[in-house]
C-alpha cells in the first residue's frame, strides 16, 4: 500500500521521467556525438540515463510546486 501512495504522489516525476529517458534517445540518435569523446552523448544508454535523472529532477520541482503542502496550522 505505501508502494502505491508513492506513486501517486510522485506521479508527475515518473512522467516526466519518462520524457527525458526516450527525449536522451531521441538526441543520441538524431544528434549524438560524431566523435565518440562525449562523455554523456557517445551512448544511447548514458545518453538515457543523463536525460532521465535530469527529468527526475526537473519532475520532483514540478511535482513539489503543482502539490503545494497544507498547512497544518490553519
Amino acid at each position: 500500500m505505501k508502494l502505491k501512495n508513492w506513486i501517486l504522489k510522485k506521479k508527475i516525476s515518473i512522467i516526466i521521467t519518462f520524457i527525458g529517458a526516450i527525449a536522451g534517445f531521441l538526441y543520441w540518435n538524431y544528434v549524438g556525438c560524431a566523435s565518440g569523446n562525449c562523455g554523456i552523448t557517445a551512448n544511447w544508454h548514458t545518453s538515457m540515463a543523463y536525460s532521465s535523472l535530469m527529468g527526475w529532477f526537473v519532475g520532483d520541482i514540478a511535482s513539489d510546486k503543482f502539490n503545494p503542502k497544507k498547512n497544518e496550522n490553519n
